[in-house]
């Protein structure tokens, strides 16, 4: 089993500066909030090229790379403020360990803080908090293992429902984990890969979607 991933690790941002946030237009029609299949860079997600992480646009997907050992690197698109979310991604290991992990990030303040839940491509999950102070593990105390998760290179159909004080995390349509939080009530989308003891991790993401959960 996974330890927890204290953040006592380095936590890397994907943008340098620091945006503030702008109201995102909802389309209440069709209940899609967002969505990007990242064949052009319309939409602003960062793209930062430094020796120990990169993101940006890759073959008609997005790229995350991680190559130093125990670190996160995130990535946002331009600037919104959600409250109630249901987030969907297609993802997938391009490289590197399976000992990793990536998702889904939610409430992103631009500060450093949010929620996010991600799983691992040897097959684990957790959903976790970052604070002004670090993170943390929310409910759990170590990753856990399910077999819902298809490991190695297999691209994973992720999603991630914060509504209200819940938050959920489903991988291939089966719900791995729900906890609640108060801590945080709005903020931006974004996406998240990691390290543990071995460094170049590199996950690919596709089909990104945030959803109104209450139509």
């Amino acid at each position: 089993m996974k330890s927890l991933r204290l953040f006592s690790i380095v936590i890397m941002l994907a943008l340098a500066s620091l945006a503030c946030f702008s109201a995102g237009t909802q389309n209440s029609s069709s209940q899609i909030l967002f969505s990007d299949d990242f064949s052009n860079s319309s939409k602003k997600w960062d793209q930062v090229t430094e020796a120990d992480r990169s993101t940006g646009y890759y073959n008609n997907a997005y790229r995350i790379t991680v190559n130093s050992a125990d670190s996160h690197v995130w990535a946002n698109p331009k600037p919104k403020d959600y409250t109630d979310t249901r987030i969907e991604v297609d993802a997938w290991k391009n490289g590197g360990p399976d000992d990793n992990d990536f998702g889904i990030i939610c409430r992103s303040s631009g500060q450093g803080e949010f929620y996010y839940g991600v799983i691992s491509s040897d097959g684990f999950y957790g959903i976790y908090k970052v604070t002004s102070d670090g993170g943390e593990s929310i409910g759990n105390d170590s990753m856990l293992e399910s077999d819902a998760i298809l490991t190695g290179g297999v691209t994973n159909h992720l999603r991630f429902d914060c509504v209200g004080t819940t938050l959920s995390l489903y991988v291939n349509d089966t719900l791995l984990d729900q906890q609640t939080d108060n801590t945080y009530t709005a903020g931006n989308v974004g996406l998240m890969a990691g390290t543990y003891e071995i460094n170049g991790t590199d996950i690919l993401f596709d089909n990104f979607f945030v959803y109104n959960p209450k139509p």
